[in-house]
């Protein structure tokens, strides 16, 4: 079975405090004969209301493979950790391999980067293009223009 537990640690706890305290917790979860299939750290995000006199926490993801008594042992010691301030584990039916929505939100930015030097190029080559195309127009600009001359005369000459 794969259960999903959320943990918000005080941000006063620096960030390498909370990864070896997260190694912690998994070689308990380990030991209890259970597995962490998925680990990620969304750093320091802001809570939606105030926990112990904080505005903001560190939260960090487990998901773990085996049996209940695993997720015991995990809750069991993060009961005893007086750095996290909050938890929440449920039960998940089935495990994705994709990351989780906070830790996508972090990958659409780097593609950004990429999408705007694709831009950037792509730009100018639309700039390379506009510039034959005003040669162009130009050059249609000077042989339409003696047309419209005339055309101009004799409607003043018929008025």
């Amino acid at each position: 079975m794969y259960y999903e537990t959320i943990f918000i640690v005080n941000p006063d706890i620096s960030q390498e405090n909370t990864e070896a305290m997260t190694e912690e917790l998994i070689g308990k979860v380990e030991k209890a004969g259970g597995r962490i299939v998925k680990r990620e750290n969304w750093g320091s995000r802001p809570l939606a209301y105030s926990i112990a006199n904080r505005k903001r926490g560190n939260y960090v993801l487990l998901v773990t493979d085996g049996e209940p008594a695993a997720l015991k042992a995990l809750e069991h010691a993060i009961s005893l950790e007086e750095r996290i301030i909050r938890t929440l584990s449920t039960k998940l039916n089935e495990l994705s391999d994709e990351p989780s929505p906070l830790a996508r939100r972090k990958k659409p930015v780097e593609a950004e980067v990429v999408a705007e030097d694709e831009a950037s190029s792509t730009e100018a080559e639309a700039s390379k293009a506009d510039a034959t195309t005003t040669e162009t127009t130009a050059t249609e600009a000077e042989t339409v223009a003696p047309e419209n001359a005339e055309t101009a005369k004799s409607d003043g000459a018929q008025a």
